[in-house]
């Protein structure tokens, strides 16, 4: 079990992307730099690098990710050791380092999916066809929707800091269609109302 949580190096999304395209998996750049790769613009610091996975997958990446990566589950605030043959249900959160000492590299978050849907875990009448979740850079580089990347951040129970400055970085840029969307799964999840809804609306790419 390993416990230095700040313990990161990330390595760079071309870095991610010649690892990850040798893999043949659905997967995506998440979080901040899934943001930034929308914006086409680096809007703040990034601590770390998250890549998405599709549950069923999850085979597939550890078979080829283990041959020169060390993979830890995290469950219950505790990060230990993805064995070879383990199937993870439930698990949401992989951290991945090049062996027991070195700095954390990736984090790879698994996604639940029915047949060609994405599910939503906080909301699960939230879905989405696989195929529109996905964006790409001109470079080719899979990268999270912004509305759906801003919906993880938005429906989280702890808001951060860094999660209501990319909100109001990147929501303005969202197409209004993007920005409806957003705005009604933060509806979905959070009939009683959300604090990001004042902002709704303004602006929006054409």
């Amino acid at each position: 079990m390993r416990t230095d949580i700040d313990n990161w190096t990330p390595l760079t999304v071309s870095e991610i992307g010649a690892i990850f395209s040798e893999i043949p998996i659905t997967w995506c750049i998440a979080g901040g730099w899934a943001l930034d790769l929308y914006l086409g613009r680096q809007s703040r610091k990034h601590a770390d690098i998250d890549i998405i996975v599709l549950r069923e997958q999850q085979a597939i990446a550890f078979q080829h990710l283990s041959k020169g990566w060390q993979l830890y589950k995290a469950d219950e605030g505790k990060l230990a050791l993805w064995e070879e043959g383990e199937y993870l249900p439930l698990t949401n959160d992989i951290w991945v380092s090049r062996d027991g000492g070195s700095p954390w590299a990736f984090q790879i978050m698994l996604i639940d999916v029915d047949q060609d849907l994405w599910i939503y875990g906080r909301e699960q009448s939230i879905r989405r066809p696989i195929t529109d979740i996905i964006a790409r850079t001109q470079e080719g580089i899979p990268f999270l929707k912004p509305e759906i990347q801003l919906l993880y951040k938005g429906g989280s129970s702890k808001i951060r800091e860094k999660d209501h400055h990319d909100f109001l970085t990147v929501g303005p840029e969202l197409t209004p269609m993007a920005q409806e969307w957003l705005r009604s799964s933060l509806i979905k999840q959070f009939p009683e109302g959300h604090v990001w809804m004042d902002h709704m609306g303004k602006g929006g790419r054409r």
